[in-house]
């Protein structure tokens, strides 16, 4: 009997402690992509007012999302001449915009994302792309954890020999031209000579599906089975923030991390998961649920909400309560 009632007491303490990490929203706006159910996979915004979401069905379609007033009002693209799922977007040094697909499929925007050219890379699954300079940029991708692909591209759509891995590559993050760090199955690697090298972290034990930056020397990286690292020294060292391995923990499926500055953060992944930090990472509390799909970017903007998209056309303008 005293064990039944010392179980009771445990549980109730623990379902305490779970309903005070419940957070709320003050806001929770569904954009509407009308006509499509398109998985949407990133945001990216080149200024205040200007924004992008790509993504599309794999193997069928691309999308791209356009806005000019930041973020208020969308246009939907489908492009013809890409008919394949597009999972990033990124600015190289000289404003010239990039979208990547499955298949190898490029797209170069010279007018801020209104006309779109089309190249073709080698047909492989790339998910991300970054350029180390007007010239010069690498195509990183991968399916099934392991196997893993990576291609020098140039800014006329030429490319190099694509390097073969046995590991599945899945973010590319440039803090500047040098430095920037990749993201992948089982590792995380870094740069600091405009990609000609790489060099493995000691971060370890997930397939790490996201890394954010926050200034030159801080980075934290989320994993699929929901780990979390942080670095505040450029890579030199990791600190494990949440182990995602730890069965005592719950368990989540994490696919975007994002940071508004050096203690508030927050995290994404399937199931609709939305995690929020104050504390730089050390503790994560849960906002109530607002989807089922998976969520699979967010992005802060300057007025203090959020934008964050994923399966389905699911794409959301939340703002948090003041905490």
């Amino acid at each position: 009997m005293k064990s039944v009632i010392l179980l009771l007491a445990l549980i109730s303490i623990c379902s305490a402690a779970c309903r005070k990490d419940l957070v709320r929203w003050r806001s929770v706006e569904k954009i509407d992509i009308p006509g499509s159910a398109d998985r949407l996979n990133r945001i990216y915004f080149i200024d205040d007012t200007t924004g992008f979401v790509v993504g599309g069905q794999r193997f069928f379609n691309s999308t791209i999302l356009r806005t000019d007033d930041g973020g208020k009002t969308w246009n939907y693209h489908n492009l013809n001449e890409a008919p394949k799922g597009l999972y990033n977007i990124t600015q190289a040094p000289d404003k010239t915009l990039y979208a990547i697909g499955f298949d190898g499929k490029l797209l170069r925007s010279d007018d801020r994302g209104l006309n779109w050219s089309f190249h073709q890379l080698w047909y492989l699954p790339y998910k991300d792309i970054a350029f180390f300079s007007p010239q010069r940029g690498l195509a990183i991708g991968g399916i099934s954890f392991y196997t893993g692909c990576k291609t020098y591209v140039n800014s006329d759509g030429t490319y190099a020999p694509w390097d073969s891995l046995v590991y599945e590559l899945n973010d590319i993050e440039m803090i500047n031209e040098k430095e920037g760090y990749i993201a992948g199955y089982g590792l995380v690697m870094k740069t600091e000579d405009s990609g000609y090298n790489w060099h493995i972290q000691s971060v370890e034990n997930d397939n790490f599906t996201s890394i954010r930056t926050y200034g030159r020397y801080e980075a934290w990286t989320c994993g699929y089975n929901g780990s979390i690292f942080h670095t505040t020294d450029g890579g030199k060292s990791w600190k494990r923030m949440r182990d995602g391995n730890d069965f005592t923990k719950r368990r989540y499926r994490l696919l975007d991390i994002a940071f508004t500055d050096r203690l508030h953060g927050y995290a994404v992944g399937e199931n609709g998961i939305f995690l929020y930090s104050d504390d730089g990472g050390h503790h994560w509390m849960e906002f109530e649920k607002f989807t089922d799909d998976a969520l699979r970017c967010i992005v802060a903007r300057e007025d203090g909400s959020l934008l964050v998209c994923g399966d389905n056309a699911a794409f959301y303008r939340v703002v948090p309560q003041p905490l």
